[in-house]
């Protein structure tokens, strides 16, 4: 974006940006649909899923967007999976030992709703029938790509791929009766021959078929503005993943491998205890359409205190 258009933006946004978050706060407040990726609380999930629920909602957490593999998923991804969760101190994913619905009987008696899903690439591809079986009980609407595989890009050209194959997955999905959604980490966003990769694929997919969750931790860690992209792109973006960070830090590399997002991981806090400033990209947020805002703060160490401030602070918005 040359000067000009920055300021002919800028010009734009101001006025609705002021009344923008008065809306979305007051939603946030009276409609209660503040919400959390699962992926920050495995651990106490493994333990006591019902406990958790309760936890949650009494936070004021209301909409819940579950990370997969599901016992329907592909089965190497699953393999995968299993082989990986003993260093990360848990082994529990989808249903956490409930039967599809068990869970919605929790979520109904705690007052949740589940709106989106993570699942992994294969899955998508291969398995969205069983997808639309498991929306038939659980009422999720979104299913969503947390990363895309490292083997699937290398190159301007994988991007390109994945692009099409997004378009393909997202007509699948549409089939099912779901919306198909694409999470970015940080990679991407480095310009490459004269492209941003993540511009690549926004600009390559349909805005019928293919929607996207912003990460705004990792989207300011690979070094781009969360605002400018809620702004060039609106609409295409459904929901947020809403956390801070404790002081401005940006990948060792290129974002490309996952050592440099362990990296980072320390530098993640309670919303409202960081440097990001959340009530401008969730103004921004609001204007774009987003629909959905997930809190996630990753294998957090105390969730029952961080995550209670991330909810206070975003509940007491004006």
């Amino acid at each position: 974006m040359n000067r000009r258009q920055f300021i002919q933006n800028t010009a734009v946004i101001a006025p609705a940006a002021m009344l923008a978050p008065n809306f979305l706060f007051e939603e946030l407040r009276k409609m209660k649909k503040l919400g959390i990726q699962l992926f920050s609380i495995p651990k106490m999930l493994d333990q006591d899923f019902r406990k958790s629920m309760e936890m949650l909602q009494q936070m004021g957490y209301t909409e819940i967007e579950m990370f997969g593999p599901f016992p329907f998923s592909d089965p190497a991804t699953i393999a995968n999976w299993e082989a990986m969760t003993p260093m990360l101190g848990f082994k529990g994913s989808g249903y956490f030992g409930q039967t599809p619905q068990q869970v919605k009987a929790i979520f109904n008696e705690y007052g949740m709703t589940t709106p989106s899903v993570h699942t992994d690439f294969e899955t998508l591809k291969t398995r969205m029938d069983q997808l639309g079986e498991a929306a038939s009980v659980l009422g999720f609407e979104y299913v969503v790509l947390p990363a895309i595989p490292d083997a699937e890009r290398k190159t301007l050209d994988d991007y390109r791929r994945v692009a099409d194959t997004f378009n393909k997955i997202g007509e699948s999905a549409k089939k099912n009766g779901l919306k198909f959604g694409y999470h970015n980490h940080g990679y991407g966003l480095h310009e490459t021959e004269g492209v941003i990769p993540l511009n690549l694929i926004l600009d390559n997919t349909d805005p019928g078929l293919v929607f996207f969750e912003m990460d705004l931790f990792w989207t300011a860690a690979g070094g781009a503005d969360p605002v400018e992209y809620l702004t060039n792109y609106p609409k295409r973006y459904h929901a947020l993943h809403i956390k801070d960070m404790k002081e401005k830090k940006r990948f060792s590399g290129d974002g490309n491998d996952a050592r440099q997002w362990y990296e980072l991981f320390p530098y993640m806090t309670s919303c409202g205890e960081g440097v990001m400033d959340l009530k401008g990209i969730m103004a921004a947020a609001a204007k774009a359409s987003v629909k959905h805002y997930f809190v996630e703060q990753d294998l957090v160490a105390d969730p029952d205190v961080s995550l209670k401030k991330s909810a206070d602070y975003l509940l007491a918005l004006k």
